[in-house]
Parts: C-alpha cells; structure tokens; sequence
C-alpha cells in the first residue's frame, strides 16, 4: 500500500512539473514552416548533395543529442528544434527528401546550408558568386508544397492561419561570403536595405497567403565569431571589452536595426497578425559577456576544429580534434554554434527577453 500512495504521489508531481513546463503549456501551432540558412538547416543540404562526401554526413556532427549524424550543422539540435519542442510538435523534417510526396501535418523546414535571402544574380556585377539556394528558391518550394497538400485556397489560409512561420536566421551569407572573400568592408553596407528588403516581401508574401504568425530573426554577433576572428583578428583591429572585433558586431547591429524597422513596417500594415522580432544578437551577446553563467569556458574558441588560437584552421571533420565536451563551449566549428548555445537562444525566444513579444507568450 505504501508503495501504492509513492507511486501516486511520483505520478502526481511527474504530471505537475509536465504541465507546468513551457512544452505543455503551450500546444498552439499545429504546424511550424521555416526558412532560412545553415544555422537551422535540418537535413536538406545533405539530402540535395545526394552521394557527394560531407563532414556534415559523419561524426562528430550530432553527437551530442541524435548521437549520429542528421545533417544539422552542429553537434546536435539547432534553434527550430527547441521551438518544436516547446510547442509540442516533433522536430521540423527537412522538406526536400519528401519535396514531392510528404503532407507535412506538422509542418517543414525549407532552410538550406549556406543560403542567403538575396538571389545568386544580384551579386553577378560584384563578380561575386554565391550558391544556388535562396530565400526565393526556398519561398518557391513551399508554395509548391502549399499547393500540393491545400489546392484549395481556403485551406491555405487555414493552414497557414494555424501555424507558426520562422522566416530565418537569413540573410547572413551575403555578407559572409563577401567577407569571406576579402571585398572591401564598407561596400557592405550597401547591401543592407536590399537584403532586409528581400526578408521583408517574403514575409508580406507569406502574410498575403494566410500566414497569421511569423517569427523573424536577426543576425548574429559576427564580430565573436571564432572564424572571423581568426581571418580578421590581426592585432590592429579593434575590438570591444569582450574581446570580440568591434567593427563586424557593429556592421550587424547596423543589419539589425534596418531589419527590425522593416519588422515595425509589417505590423503597421498588418494589424492583424503577430509579427514576432527574435533578437538573435542579444540573445548570443549574453553568452559571450557571462560564459561562465551558462556552463561555457571559453566563448570565442570552437570546440572541433585545429590547433590555432580560436581553433579554426582546420575544418571540423571525423579526423579533427574535440576540444572537450560540446556542452562547455559555444562554437561548434567555429562558424556554428552548438546545442548548448542554440539551446540559451531559443530559451530567450521562447520565455524573453530576446523577442518582441516573446514566442510562448504569442500563443
């Protein structure tokens, strides 16, 4: 009988702590569709590349959660995953392996490694050449999906007015691969109206077909990138008290606040809907002021790669070394972040105070 009434009591506080947690408490989207870059790309890049080699494909990418590679680019789950999991639906599925069949009940991720929002032929008088996949391409496919599973306009709207639309991270890559290349910093800025632009008018596009939420994110601090700074970080260049180059996080602050006015601009224009600003950057800047708050040593240095200051010079890859365990550090690769950074993230996203409004409270 004892055992009984110890039995109750541990089903009694195990039913407590479920519904108090965020994931039960809210279960109000039926379906999440998001878009965007490498940061949230759950499988596509590696499901398009078919047999081609990837280190995305192998070890250690995914070891810490799936313990197997997915093709997500880090060593376990990426931002949309923690979104799933606090609105009670499975992890986002990759659309492109069922491009041509899946119904997607609880919805698709169209995020494609090293996509940017603007298209491939902007940048072609910049003699820049950049990959084919795009915000465009992306918007594309899902239509496509769209009309495929709702052929029927009212279902569409029906579809989308029940779920939540992550349109990013996006919009980063232009300005990654242009630094990347050594082009001239300042020309950069040019490109800002035009990109946030772009993110804008799929997002008046995706409001037009029946979409009543959509969550838009900013970029990231740049400037504590390990990648950039390794390939920026000379001794001469500027950086802020936390040891991060203060001239890219200002280029992204720069980014931000145009897209956060184009954020401003869709909800004049659609008083009806829930336009959610995910305030990436500040989100990230808290790990990097405080590591030692959130478990991390050392927040600029990435746990798999070489043997150079910021461990970078080497690609990570099954042969490269681990710095230690991915729960102690915030880089992954020294691009990408790992689950434990994407993990404080979306925390911030979901409960505050990175999201105007915060995710869970939009429900």
């Amino acid at each position: 009988m004892a055992s009984f009434r110890c039995l109750s009591v541990l089903l009694a506080v195990s039913v407590l702590v479920l519904f108090n947690s965020p994931a039960a408490r809210c279960g109000c989207y039926k379906r999440m569709f998001s878009f965007g870059d490498s940061i949230i790309d759950t499988g596509n890049f590696v499901h398009a590349i078919g047999n081609a080699s990837s280190a995305f494909k192998e070890l250690p990418y995914g070891m810490t959660f799936f313990h197997h590679p997915t093709g997500r680019i880090s060593d376990g789950r990426v931002i949309i995953d923690f979104y799933a999991q606090a609105l009670q639906l499975p992890l986002p599925p990759p659309n492109l392996p069922e491009q041509d069949s899946g119904q997607f009940p609880t919805g698709a991720n169209f995020a494609v490694f090293a996509s940017t929002a603007l298209p491939g032929s902007y940048f072609k008088p910049f003699n820049q050449n950049l990959p084919p996949w795009n915000l465009g391409v992306q918007m594309s496919w899902f239509k496509q999906m769209l009309q495929r599973i709702a052929p029927d306009d009212g279902d569409k709207r029906r579809i989308l007015g029940e779920s939540l639309i992550v349109l990013g991270e996006i919009g980063g890559n232009e300005y990654n691969f242009w630094f990347a290349a050594g082009r001239p910093r300042e020309q950069a800025y040019q490109f800002i109206p035009d990109v946030v632009a772009c993110i804008g008018s799929a997002a008046q596009e995706l409001i037009d077909l029946g979409a009543k939420t959509i969550m838009i994110p900013n970029n990231f601090p740049i400037g504590c990138v390990p990648a950039y700074l390794s390939g920026h970080g000379g001794d001469n260049e500027p950086r802020d008290e936390f040891q991060c180059l203060r001239w890219f996080n200002d280029f992204s602050s720069r980014h931000d606040a145009a897209l956060r006015g184009v954020v401003e601009g869709l909800r004049a224009r659609n008083p009806g809907v829930k336009l959610i600003y995910a305030d990436y950057f500040g989100a990230a800047m808290e790990f990097v002021k405080t590591p030692a708050k959130f478990g991390i040593g050392d927040p600029l240095v990435a746990c798999c790669g070489g043997d150079n200051k910021y461990h970078t010079n080497y690609g990570c890859n099954a042969t490269t070394r681990l710095w230690g365990d991915p729960l102690n550090f915030a880089s992954w690769d020294g691009m990408h972040m790992t689950e434990k950074a994407y993990h404080a993230i979306a925390d911030g996203v979901l409960n505050g105070p990175f999201a105007d409004p915060p995710l869970l409270r939009s429900c």
